[in-house]
């Protein structure tokens, strides 16, 4: 027994010590939220910023999708709720810069080369450490990134992620880096906002300067577009460059003098330049922009076709709203993916399907004002902080029922509070543009209204003139090829 004591309290201690690391690591990936994966991964987006391919559209077609698939990927890691996502590679075209310089060889186009990885990790810092690492940027400023990667089982042997603080004498005897030290200079190049614009403003006048004349002619040629073709309105799905934009509407000039007597089953619709011609789910017309003008006028002959399943697609809508208790079902780009009127059709009629055979159990119009989106794959159902109930179309009808009737006071209260928070930002807006004598102020489309209403009271605080700039509110800084300036919503002061 008195032997024996020893190895007993050596087991009881390495024990203990095993609970803690393993304590250690699960805070440090349950507290690293979405917005904590933004900040970290800043690098990564000044990288692969789809503006900085202005004059490659290839590859930026290419960072655009897989921006919008990696989005998607983190807002599902941030729910507890949902399933693991299933692994999705990626590629993206990375800019060459000092922080990834070293893995320039093997660059495919000058000035960029492609990186390609997969995303499989179930926590979202595992995903940010991954995506860094993949793309040969530093993971220094990331807390808690070497719990993330390192591995429990290295040569055969166990290795514990433990951190130790050692004294300052070690790493200067050592000639180690000490990551505390590294940690504070990254957080001290990061300019505040005042020193940022005061080196960045002129380079994005005289952009923004070189830019007017086109910025006009735009302006020109998509209003006489809209009154010539008599359609509501020509967008653009991604963010091209005023000169790219206007090249697009040239050519669709083109196209209807040589092409107007089809131009008629046009009439009343809204056009978008987007990666692939066809009709999406909003009922709104694709024109493809590497599509050569035939593959316009072949959509164009097929309209009325693509009208007959829109109709029908509306009638799926509203027979799933009336099993649903009136739940409307909305098709929003800017909260999921986007996709094709086929794709939507069929997804929907998988869903009635399944909502037939077995229908939950609503009060007729118990559940009018609430939104709902359908999503492919089979994650749990969740709720968005905007409101809108995301849900599979592989749910199952029972657990739907029981999802929408424990969260229907919730997401009352969260659209309540999305509308505010949208009425609160348009009129900050409009108070920055007249008090910074802006030309316009607008945000991206991952920023939400809650961050710009923030970022918005904040910029009011400083003592800035930005005369005749354009400004947008973002995860980083940048200056874009048109002049526009970009700062993250949560800069530093």
């Amino acid at each position: 027994m008195i032997r024996g004591e020893p190895l007993l309290r050596r087991f009881r201690a390495l024990s203990r010590l095993c609970i803690e690391i393993g304590n250690q690591h699960v805070r440090c990936v349950r507290t690293f939220s979405v917005t904590d994966a933004i900040n970290a991964l800043r690098p990564f987006y000044l990288a692969v910023h789809p503006d900085f391919f202005g004059q490659h559209p290839r590859e930026r077609e290419m960072n655009e999708n897989s921006l919008k698939k990696l989005n998607n990927h983190l807002q599902c890691l941030q729910h507890p709720g949902h399933r693991a996502p299933q692994p999705t590679k990626l590629t993206f075209y990375v800019r060459e810069t000092a922080g990834n310089a070293g893995a320039a060889q093997g660059m495919n186009t000058p000035g960029f080369r492609a990186v390609s990885f997969t995303l499989q990790t179930q926590d979202l810092l595992g995903t940010v450490v991954n995506i860094l690492k993949s793309c040969c940027l530093s993971i220094d400023h990331i807390q808690g990134s070497k719990a993330a990667v390192d591995s429990p089982h290295q040569n055969g042997s166990i290795s514990f992620s433990r951190p130790i603080k050692w004294d300052k004498t070690y790493y200067t005897f050592t000639g180690y880096r000490d990551p505390e030290e590294e940690l504070d200079s990254s957080r001290q190049l990061e300019p505040t906002l005042g020193l940022w614009l005061n080196k960045n403003v002129s380079l994005a006048l005289k952009r923004l300067i070189v830019s007017l004349p086109l910025r006009e002619d735009l302006k020109n040629l998509n209003t006489e577009l809209c009154e010539q073709l008599e359609v509501t309105d020509i967008r653009w799905r991604k963010s091209w460059g005023i000169a790219h934009r206007c090249s697009q509407l040239h050519s669709l000039s083109r196209f209807a003098q040589q092409n107007s007597a089809i131009l008629h089953n046009i009439k009343g619709c809204t056009l978008i330049f987007a990666e692939h011609s066809g009709m999406n789910a909003a009922g709104q017309i694709m024109l493809g922009t590497v599509d050569v003008h035939q593959h316009w006028t072949n959509l164009l002959e097929r309209l009325p076709t693509y009208y007959d399943l829109h109709s029908q697609l509306c009638m799926l809508e509203e027979r799933i709203s009336f099993l649903l208790g009136d739940v409307e079902l909305i098709y929003n780009e800017d909260l999921q993916p986007s996709m094709m009127l086929e794709d939507y059709y069929r997804m929907l009629k998988t869903f009635h399907q399944s909502l037939v055979v077995s229908r939950p159990l609503f009060h007729p119009r118990s559940l009018k004002g609430l939104q709902m989106i359908l999503e492919k794959g089979s994650s749990a159902p969740t709720l968005l902080k905007t409101g809108q109930l995301r849900v599979p179309i592989t749910c199952d009808p029972s657990a739907l029922q029981w999802f929408i009737l424990s969260h229907t006071r919730t997401a009352r209260t969260y659209l309540r509070k999305e509308e505010e928070l949208k009425i609160q930002q348009e009129k900050l807006i409009k108070v920055c543009i007249e008090q910074f004598f802006l030309k316009r102020l607008y945000k991206e489309q991952s920023v939400s209204s809650e961050q710009m209403v923030e970022s918005c009271k904040r910029l009011l605080e400083e003592p800035t003139e930005l005369p005749r700039m354009h400004l947008c509110i973002s995860h980083f800084y940048s200056v874009l090829q048109d002049g526009d300036l970009c700062i993250p919503w949560d800069w530093k002061q």
